[in-house]
């Protein structure tokens, strides 16, 4: 926790629960015989790693996702235990979703995804996990985006809006968002108040290559806006306030959860009162932690 900083809100935050099998392959892959690689395994999820960041920064947070009655299930709950974050685990007959991160030199991923039990993810058992006092609600887009939990995911971000809310949803994957289409996704999320997503997922949401372009177009529909940019650090905006920050990362070993990081840092500021820029550079120092080890929580590597 940062000094100085206590929680100023309670935050729920539904998303998957994931066991992260993060891979960093050494050398060109050998196709029908042994590579060397270095992995990491541990708990992941976007949602849960958003979880982690808004503790770290002094909130309350509550999360809640749908999992297996499994192995992997404990290692998430005691993982989120161990970062403060409480969680309420809906246990479903699926097993737990996994997600293997394969990760090249330049620290960039690809993704396979299996998500198993998340699409057992119904909105009144969440409701009824959720702690008495909150007042704000982050929704993972993967929830969004699948078309089991899409639903649930709307019903969610409308009932804490009329509960009179603050609400959050993270874009999460620019692929599956393609495949949905824009506006199935606002649709889903018009209820939303914030909105974060990397320059990719913004640029496909909002149908402009502009990142100026894109910013608007989107916030017009959700009100305030964080657009992550990689390298390139990050831009957001409110109204006609508008801020943009650099990237502080010197070393970049793996990018896995450096977005949910930095969104997470973003949020927990915002909600503490602080202006765009103040959340801004939160969310680059947060990013910048994450991205010189290998895996999505630099926590768990201390």
């Amino acid at each position: 926790m940062r000094a100085g900083r206590t929680a100023v809100t309670s935050v729920a935050v539904v998303g998957d629960v994931v066991l992260d099998v993060v891979v960093r392959v050494r050398t060109p892959l050998a196709a029908t015989s042994d590579t060397p690689a270095e992995t990491v395994v541990g708990r992941g999820g976007s949602g849960a790693n958003l979880a982690v960041a808004l503790a770290d920064a002094g909130c309350a947070v509550t999360f809640v996702g749908a999992a297996g009655r499994d192995g992997a299930a404990r290692l998430v709950e005691d993982d989120l235990a161990r970062h403060g974050v409480r969680a309420h685990l809906l246990r479903a007959g699926a097993t737990t979703g996994t997600v293997v991160a394969l990760v090249d030199e330049y620290g960039q991923r690809a993704m396979l995804t299996h998500r198993g039990a998340n699409g057992a993810l119904r909105a009144d058992a969440v409701t009824a996990a959720l702690a008495d006092d909150v007042t704000h609600l982050h929704v993972s887009g993967y929830t969004v985006l699948d078309g089991r939990t899409r639903a649930t995911a709307a019903t969610l971000l409308a009932r804490a809006r009329d509960a009179g809310w603050s609400t959050s949803v993270d874009v999460c994957s620019v692929a599956p968002l393609r495949e949905l289409g824009s506006e199935a996704f606002v649709a889903a999320t018009r209820a939303t108040s914030m909105l974060f997503a990397n320059a990719e997922e913004a640029a496909a949401l909002a149908g402009r290559d502009d990142l100026d372009g894109a910013l608007d177009a989107l916030a017009e529909v959700y009100g305030e806006v964080l657009v992550t940019r990689g390298p390139d650090g990050a831009a957001a905006v409110r109204g006609p306030e508008r801020a943009v920050a650099r990237a502080r990362a010197t070393t970049v070993v793996d990018t896995t959860g450096a977005g949910d990081a930095a969104s997470g840092a973003y949020l927990a500021a915002r909600l503490a009162g602080d202006p765009l820029a103040v959340a801004l550079e939160a969310a680059m120092a947060a990013a910048a932690r994450v991205v010189g080890g290998l895996g999505a929580v630099p926590y768990s590597r201390e």
